[in-house]
């Protein structure tokens, strides 16, 4: 046997040992069955690498002749457990099944018939169905004797074991240990006649699930068992109730304990209250906002591994060593820690599962995925090989030559040269990949110039210092110097800043140096620390947004560019710091989205999301706001989207939310009291419609939503649920429910200010109203003013039918006759007392908007002429926003080139110098001496058209 087989000559004699150590056990039978198998070549060599490369499978099948049969004859031998009929049993019964699953998978693996995912995953499985099978025994057990856990309220109780590290993300390999937290829901007693404390049931329940994994007997042990991961390590009790965890992960949890929450996933209990404490450890695991300080701690813990590296000889080590297991698991958790809290796909466990995420993503390279999962999959594999030797944990490379050949012959190489050359180009490409993400800071580019800002932060508060550092600001055009002084002494003697701990301390030193070097650099240093200032003293008490800024050089640079531009973004970046995170890729930031575009990302953002928790709906739906709209006064103000198109934007983004928002509202409501007849989800013959700015596409940063409900349902049928209520009183609190969505002050804000005063009969009128009462209204009581708002309105949700329909309906209102005559002074009178009351120019300025000849008079004269000549010329209320109705004018025949053009850039300046003025949080009021001609040209056409 085994004489054609290609393998070095060293390997050849060992291994004809082995096989007949294996046919002396084995029957005349049995030995000539497996012999006609071997036949195979293929099957030959997977029998010989597995011989030779794992004294362990060896033994087993010495132990058990009939197992090399079942092997070859079989694909998959399954996992089964017999009825267990003690705890002897079922001790024996799991050290069994551990053994003939550990040789089966090393088999595999040899064979080559297995890739690593489907070993791991199998013995994953193994693990936890020891676990829970050894659980509930014992459980039941003790039952028996003290009764069943129950909380204060009589609730049965159930432990949750959360299985840690490789076990979680179901990576477990050949001779893993099994991390292990054990908790239970709450504290009460049993309910036996020998009642005992809930602690004490699950202690007893925890130190006899572990015995039965862990102890060794004649058939070895199942699974050895680290329970040093739980609070406070050895020294904690061995298992907690649920508000004992959270009170400790809050309060005491370090970040090496955030690094191996990642991959916690419960593993045996109760699936509810599994569920319940995943819950209540997520927000320990993943913070909200991008959190750069978890790249500090896995430094730290890198660090503290390669100098045991080191002091062990543990070079060789494939796991520890440079460019070895860890650090490919560590590049992909610095991502997930530092995003996961905004990124949920990122929470993925399994390692091979989440590489491609990083790089779909852009967080990694393209390509650098498969290249990592190329290099992962040889490093474990050889890993397994190692373990599989003499079932050890070991992931040292042999230094003896025949060992080194024996793994390199398990691993179908043809010598150990060629694996050796393999791994050392697999190691080299993860230790170049590990420092390109977690380098540490000294390796990183930073402003050579921040240096000499070192001293002058450290001594600000220092009077003995003063003179120097005013000359310094003085010198680097921070005029006042005295007054940049004043406000670095205020932040550094702040009781803020005072109380801070060390690590944030430090975090704000090695900003302060880098923020005055790049503000220095700028065209008015002063007003740059004035406005960032605020920024930083926000984020003191979650200093990872510095280390954010301390770990990207760029986005400083960016940070202090926006802030320096506008103060509504620096007041926004204050508010709401994480934002930060989208100054990280400028080439995102300053590239426009289209409104499919804008659309789609809210989609996708919403559905990674638990379409149960509302919360976080909302939450989600503000941060996408605040970050489009930073994105957009970002492009604005760097000039890559123009004026027209910044309003398309803000418009656009609008519309996204309140489709998506509406689509929340009718989920909630229609779980509440079912579906109204004659809807569907994908007809729900409900609509908003959008009026002024938003109607017309001329939304600006901070601008209300001027919005109307309408329906085409039978308001008298009803819904289907188990409280049912009338159509009409379904789509008003649908409408009541979009509103409270869109208002609702979170910690993040509200969403938008809504007003619906536009609605028919305004707020003395229905909420929602039916598309024919909508008709009805407008025809015979509306003011002229009203029909002039229809102008600029358009349906932006709902229903695209309805949206449809509504569109139609606007045009027949819009192309009505008119009596030129009444139309024009009723338009005249209306423009009259809104500049009584709003007008704000004097003699010295001039109000852009309600001045004489500014927007408003414009607004005015083109809703006039739509109104006046809709009727014989429809196209000119085809749109509704004021630019492209005078373009329509136009084409109409109806107004000059030259007339129109000159409103149109009269127009497009004023609103211009408004969104610039209001990116400076200024009133939109200029000098008088500013847009005289734009001014006269408008003024001259009022006369022209109204006299």
């Amino acid at each position: 046997m085994f004489d054609s087989l290609q393998s070095p000559t060293s390997i050849l004699p060992q291994l004809q040992l082995l096989w007949n150590d294996w046919y002396e056990q084995a029957d005349t039978e049995l030995a000539k069955e497996v012999e006609s198998l071997l036949e195979d070549p293929v099957l030959q060599q997977a029998v010989a690498r597995s011989l030779v490369g794992s004294e362990f499978f060896y033994r087993q099948c010495c132990r058990h002749p009939e197992f090399l049969q079942a092997l070859l004859r079989h694909k998959d031998l399954g996992l089964e457990l017999p009825a267990i009929s003690g705890d002897d049993d079922l001790d024996y019964r799991l050290r069994l099944l551990r053994n003939r699953v550990t040789a089966e998978m090393i088999f595999r693996d040899f064979a080559g018939q297995w890739d690593i995912p489907r070993v791991c995953l199998r013995l994953s499985e193994l693990a936890e169905l020891s676990i829970c099978t050894a659980m509930t025994w014992h459980h039941k057990q003790l039952v028996v004797r003290y009764g069943e856990p129950r909380s204060c309220e009589g609730l049965a109780q159930s432990m949750v074991v959360l299985g840690m590290g490789k076990l979680g993300a179901r990576e477990l390999n050949l001779s893993s240990d099994i991390d292990l937290i054990f908790a239970y829901p709450e504290p009460g007693y049993t309910d036996g006649d020998q009642s005992v404390e809930n602690q004490k049931f699950f202690q007893k329940l925890g130190q006899r699930l572990i015995k039965s994994l862990d102890s060794i007997n004649a058939e070895g042990f199942v699974f050895r068992v680290d329970m040093r991961l739980r609070p406070y390590g050895d020294s904690g009790p061995l298992v907690s109730h649920f508000a004992a965890l959270e009170d400790y992960y809050q309060t005491q949890g370090r970040e090496w304990e955030r690094y191996a929450m990642v991959k916690a996933r419960p593993v045996a209990g109760n699936e509810v209250f599994a569920a319940e404490l995943m819950e209540l450890l997520r927000p320990f695991t993943y913070r909200r906002y991008i959190d750069f300080s978890a790249i500090d701690a896995l430094r730290e813990m890198k660090a503290l591994i390669q100098r045991q590296v080191r002091a062990r000889g543990l070079i060789d080590n494939i796991k520890l060593g440079r460019g070895g297991i860890r650090e490919v698991e560590f590049i992909a958790q610095a991502f997930q820690l530092i995003r996961g809290g905004r990124e949920p796909a990122l929470r993925e466990r399994n390692l091979l599962k989440l590489l491609p995420l990083l790089e779909s993503d852009g967080h990694i390279e393209p390509g650098m995925a498969e290249k990592l999962t190329g290099c992962y999959l040889l490093l474990r594999r050889t890993e397994h090989a190692l373990q599989a030797y003499k079932d050890q944990q070991t992931q040292a490379l042999p230094n003896e030559p025949d060992e080194r050949e024996r793994l390199a012959f398990a691993l179908g190489r043809d010598s150990w040269v060629q694996l050796d050359e393999e791994l050392v180009g697999v190691r080299g490409l993860v230790e170049r990949e590990f420092d390109t993400v977690i380098a540490p800071p000294a390796e990183m580019t930073m402003p050579n110039i921040a240096v000499e800002w070192q001293g002058l932060w450290a001594s600000c508060d220092d009077d003995s210092s003063a003179e120097e550092n005013l000359q310094t600001l003085t010198e680097n055009g921070f005029k006042p110097a005295q007054q940049a002084l004043d406000y670095l002494r205020e932040l550094c003697q702040s009781p803020m800043v005072a109380a801070l701990p060390a690590s944030s301390r430090s975090r704000l030193d090695h900003f302060m140096p880098l923020l005055l070097a790049v503000a220095g650099l700028q065209e008015q240093p002063l007003l740059v620390l004035t406005r960032v200032l605020p920024l930083v003293r926000s984020v003191l008490r979650r200093s990872a947004y510095l280390v954010l800024i301390n770990e990207n050089p760029a986005v400083l640079s960016q940070l202090v560019r926006l802030c320096s531009a506008s103060p509504w973004i620096a007041e926004q970046l204050a508010r709401h710091p994480i934002l930060l995170d989208e100054l990280l890729d400028s080439r995102r930031l300053l590239a426009p989205s289209t409104a499919a575009d804008i659309a789609d990302e809210l989609r996708l953002e919403l559905l990674r999301i638990d379409p149960d928790d509302l919360e976080l709906q909302m939450e989600t739906l503000r941060y996408f706001k605040q970050s489009q709209s930073l994105r957009i006064a970002a492009q604005e103000v760097s000039g890559a989207l123009p004026l027209m198109k910044v309003s398309d934007s803000l418009s656009w983004l609008a519309e996204a939310i309140l489709q998506q928002s509406l689509q929340l509202a009718w989920t909630q409501m229609v779980e509440k009291y079912g579906v109204p007849a004659g809807t569907s989800a994908e007809d729900m013959h409900f609509a908003i419609i959008a009026y002024g700015k938003l109607g017309g596409l001329e939304l600006a940063h901070g601008s209300d939503l001027d919005i109307v409900f309408v329906h085409d349902a039978d308001a008298q049928q009803s819904t289907d649920g188990d409280i049912r209520i009338d159509n009409l009183s379904f789509f008003t609190r649908l409408a009541q429910r979009l509103i409270h969505i869109l208002q609702t002050r979170t910690l993040s804000g509200p969403l938008y200010e809504v007003d619906t005063r536009l609605r028919p009969s305004g707020n003395s009128g229905l909420l929602v109203t039916s598309i024919g009462a909508f008709e009805k209204y407008q025809r015979e009581n509306a003011w002229t003013w009203e029909h002039q708002a229809l102008v600029r309105t358009r349906p932006v949700a709902g229903s695209t039918r309805l949206c449809g329909a509504f569109r139609q309906l606007r045009l027949k209102l819009l192309c009505q006759s008119r009596m030129s005559d009444k139309l024009r002074d009723e338009v005249v009178n209306m423009r009259n007392k809104m500049r009584a009351h709003l007008d704000k120019s004097n003699d010295k300025n001039f109000d852009l908007k309600h001045g004489a000849g500014g927007i408003v008079d414009i607004e005015f004269l083109v809703q006039y002429a739509a109104l006046a000549w809709a009727q014989t010329a429809p196209s000119i209320v085809r749109y509704t926003d004021n630019i492209r109705i005078l373009e329509s004018l136009i084409d109409a025949g109806l107004m000059t080139a030259k007339q129109a053009g000159y409103l149109i850039d009269a127009y497009k300046a004023y609103r211009s110098e408004g969104h610039r003025l209001a990116l400076q949080q200024q009133p939109g009021i200029v000098s008088d001496d500013h847009f005289t001609a734009e001014r006269k040209t408008v003024q001259t056409n009022w006369q022209q058209l109204l006299g």
